[in-house]
């Protein structure tokens, strides 16, 4: 199971499907996580974690389809509405519909959150991460630095099962991109891109803080629309002299706007780009919800 480095001159193969192990690295933690719950007593909600634990492994399962079988488009962005069933139910057992928006306070939405907005937001979230990928370090790297922010804003307000999912999460991703980064002994694979979505979507609804995902997400949002204007072509760069240009100047990604704005870049300077598009908004949701 090889992958073709698009990004690297000549013919570069690289192991695929490696997100499994970020997957077995969250669910190792979040076992451990489990047994000192059962060992010390410590406060969080059992089921909420294990609902969360099988939405992100049916998400992974997909993943791991897509990556063998090559899932249409289609298919691949409503199964995950199905995988999000466990947190349907938690959010129906909870019963509490609303959502905190910055500005405007708690909005109730009624059912539509449980059985609307839930399912929408898990298969939202892993598409959404993805989409945006294909160089080395790229997804690991974002998706760290989004659950290093969701942690310490639910420890921040003792969001504990927020604070739990997005710290195994962001473990997992630590390890993984020692491999992962440039030049990439390892690629992530849809397996461990919309497992990342997932585990995103799991522990923003798991919280009372839901509007940090979806600013954490904005990235994600002004890259989906730049494809679907295009109609999700295919976004790769192209390399010349140890750069990386988009094809022919058009931009059809958020990944082309950043090259053609930048007179081209290595591959490693277009992900320090994403990066620090993405600890903007890790700012912003710092400075609404964090509290020392």
């Amino acid at each position: 199971m090889v992958g073709h480095d698009m990004h690297k001159p000549g013919h570069v193969e690289v192991p695929e499907m490696g997100g499994i192990a970020i997957v077995v690295g969250f669910t190792g933690a979040a076992f451990f996580g489990i047994f000192l719950q059962v060992i010390f007593h410590f406060q969080f909600h059992l089921a909420y974690i294990l609902a969360a634990l099988l939405t992100i492994a049916i998400v992974a399962i997909i993943g791991i389809f897509d990556d063998l079988f090559e899932l249409s488009q289609r298919v691949k962005a409503f199964l995950p509405l199905a995988a999000a069933m466990p947190l349907v139910a938690i959010a129906v057992s909870r019963g509490v519909n609303t959502i905190y928006l910055p500005f405007f306070g708690l909005v109730d939405f009624g059912l539509l959150y449980p059985f609307l907005l839930v399912p929408v937001a898990v298969a939202v979230c892993s598409n959404l991460t993805n989409m945006m990928a294909g160089f080395n370090g790229l997804e690991a790297g974002l998706g760290l630095i989004i659950f290093a922010t969701l942690t310490l804003v639910a420890l921040s307000h003792a969001q504990i099962e927020m604070a739990f999912i997005s710290a195994c999460m962001m473990g997992a991703l630590a390890g993984f991109l020692l491999f992962n980064w440039y030049p990439a002994k390892v690629f992530i694979g849809d397996v461990g891109t919309l497992s990342i979505g997932a585990a995103l979507a799991a522990a923003v609804i798991l919280s009372d803080y839901k509007a940090a995902g979806a600013i954490l997400v904005i990235p994600y949002v002004a890259d989906f629309f730049i494809k679907l204007a295009n109609r999700f072509p295919k976004s790769f760069a192209e390399y010349k002299d140890g750069k990386l240009y988009a094809p022919r100047g058009k931009i059809k990604g958020l990944n082309h706007l950043l090259l053609n704005a930048f007179g081209g870049l290595s591959e490693k300077q277009l992900v320090y780009a994403f990066f620090g598009i993405e600890i903007i908004f890790s700012a912003i949701v710092l400075a609404l919800y964090m509290q020392v």
